[in-house]
């Protein structure tokens, strides 16, 4: 039993890693037009202790890249030249990133409910 148990540990990691990484996700498409907005990521390491074979989400990082100048007079935070800091999030990155972590929360819910399936099925047939 203790397989079925590791195997719905291991799922279930992915599933709180993935939801962690779309909730950045969103964060970032949310803020995609905020001044001065920094992208943030979130790496995975490696579970330790009783979730072996697992993941844990990673601390969050900004992105350091280059913020993109838009030039705009009119805006209150443009400096003399008329250009202001705007965000460096990059909406295409992001969809892609959205895509891959749900597809990756998709696998780990199939790989969790399968676990869950052949547990109920060995039980079954333990009852007869």
């Amino acid at each position: 039993m203790s397989d079925f148990s590791n195997a719905l540990s291991v799922s279930s990691s992915g599933l709180r890693a993935q939801a962690q990484r779309l909730r950045h996700v969103a964060e970032n498409i949310a803020n995609a037009d905020t001044p001065g907005y920094r992208r943030k990521t979130v790496s995975f390491e490696a579970a330790r202790g009783s979730e072996a074979g697992g993941v844990t989400p990673g601390p969050v990082r900004l992105d350091r890249g280059a913020l993109r100048q838009v030039y705009d007079p009119s805006h209150p935070l443009a400096d003399e030249t008329g250009h202001y800091d705007a965000s460096n999030v990059n909406l295409m990155i992001e969809m892609a990133d959205a895509r891959e972590a749900q597809r990756s929360y998709e696998a780990n819910l199939k790989m969790f409910d399968q676990a869950r399936q052949m547990s109920s099925g060995l039980m079954d047939l333990l009852r007869r």
